[in-house]
């Protein structure tokens, strides 16, 4: 399983990726992603397209170690790395679970101990 930042569900959203229906369960987002798309709708129309091409996708919780984990990476980062909140939860999620981040922003990451994926893994 691979957690997909939200750049890259953002591409697949607009169709400068392909993922296959039968690939979608080998990558997970969790709700900090999905909102950070959701956030993206101009109208319901858009939204309601939106759900329906994430909805397929993998959903890990967010429990209160991943949040605790994300307060001390934040404490740690925001100021020497610009770790934002959303960044912050996103590698404590991905640090809890054992899962690597595909990203195109790994700038965002490199300095963290966690495994980040080069590529969608190959499809069935």
């Amino acid at each position: 399983m691979i957690f997909l930042d939200s750049c890259i569900v953002i591409d697949y959203i607009n169709g400068r990726l392909e993922i296959s229906d039968e690939g979608k369960n080998k990558y997970c987002i969790n709700s900090i992603v999905d909102m950070e798309i959701c956030v993206g709708a101009r109208n319901k129309r858009e939204l309601n397209s939106i759900n329906k091409k994430i909805s397929d996708f993998v959903s890990v919780d967010i429990d209160q170690n991943i949040m605790n984990l994300s307060v001390q990476l934040i404490n740690e980062y925001n100021l020497s790395h610009d770790m934002t909140i959303y960044d912050g939860i996103i590698a404590a999620t991905c640090m809890v679970y054992g899962l690597p981040l595909l990203t195109h922003n790994k700038k965002d990451f490199k300095f963290l101990d966690l495994s980040l994926a080069n590529e969608l893994s190959s499809e069935p």
